[in-house]
């Protein structure tokens, strides 16, 4: 072969997919970071959850993945010299709940009924929850008070709402984004009951609300939320009531006031197909 040939297949091979994405690779973004008092955030890339140190330990909540979980449980040794005695999950999604095997020789899990059924039957690849509950549950530890919630069906029928009462922290994974539009088409939504849920967290006692993607927000977020939702839904029932199609609602719904929300350019139109979708489900025509 000709040295310039040569040189050549081996630049095409250096572009080829396989090699792109290994030099794309990056190591996660992970790190730690102060909410109030005793409570910390834990981020690994776009995913958020948060714990709580105390001296009898930790009450840490989604582990995220296998990987993010070894690197926490490394950290609480290193900085708390605690083991995580409770572990709780926000809801059975794998991309949150996945590595609760890694603190499973000193915590006990716990989970949503809705959400460790969901976990067994889906074969999710983190460990089943010992402990789960219907409606509500607290968790008291060396002084440090967690109550857990469960305000109904929203992004899934089993998500969590965890409030921390002495920091006033509430944190919610999913079904509040802070600023920012719904993800995608809304997969596995329960709209009316989404909109219901959300008032239940209005009528919670905190300040600042821990969503699990995306920046810290207040409880004014959650209501900038629901008022989201609702004028969404009501824009897109009204053109369905006028017999337009999905392609025409998509080109005709606007929501200006939120174009500087986070994710308005890639998923807006996305969110008008989901709520069309869910709309649909519930109404009949003439």
């Amino acid at each position: 072969m000709r040295p310039r040939i040569a040189a050549v297949l081996i630049a095409l091979s250096l572009c080829s997919p396989i090699a792109v994405h290994a030099q794309a690779q990056k190591a996660p973004v992970r790190e730690i970071t102060q909410i109030k008092d005793n409570v910390y955030r834990f981020r690994n890339d776009f995913h958020f959850s948060v714990f709580a140190v105390t001296p009898a330990g930790i009450i840490a909540t989604d582990p995220i993945n296998a990987d993010a979980a070894k690197w926490l449980k490394a950290e609480f040794a290193k900085r708390f010299n605690v083991p995580v005695r409770f572990l709780v999950y926000s809801h059975d999604h794998a991309d949150h709940i996945s590595g609760g095997e890694v603190f499973a020789d000193t915590a006990t899990i716990i989970a949503h009924e809705n959400a460790k059924r969901d976990i067994i039957g889906e074969k999710r690849p983190t460990a089943i929850p010992q402990v789960s509950f219907t409606d509500m549950m607290t968790i008291d530890l060396g002084g440090t008070v967690v109550v857990l919630s469960y305000v109904g069906k929203n992004h899934s029928d089993g998500s969590l709402v965890m409030r921390f009462p002495a920091q006033g922290v509430l944190y919610a994974v999913d079904f509040i984004p802070v600023k920012t539009v719904g993800f995608r088409d809304f997969p596995d939504a329960y709209l009316d009951e989404w909109i219901e849920s959300i008032r239940q967290v209005e009528a919670m006692d905190f300040e600042i609300l821990v969503p699990g993607h995306g920046q810290i927000g207040t409880k004014s977020d959650a209501t900038d939320h629901r008022i989201y939702l609702e004028e969404l839904r009501a824009q897109v029932l009204e053109l369905a009531r006028q017999g337009k199609s999905l392609d025409e609602i998509k080109q005709t719904v606007r929501m200006p006031k939120y174009e500087s929300w986070g994710g308005y350019k890639q998923m807006f139109e996305l969110n008008v197909e989901g709520m069309y979708r869910m709309v649909q489900a519930n109404r009949r025509g003439n």
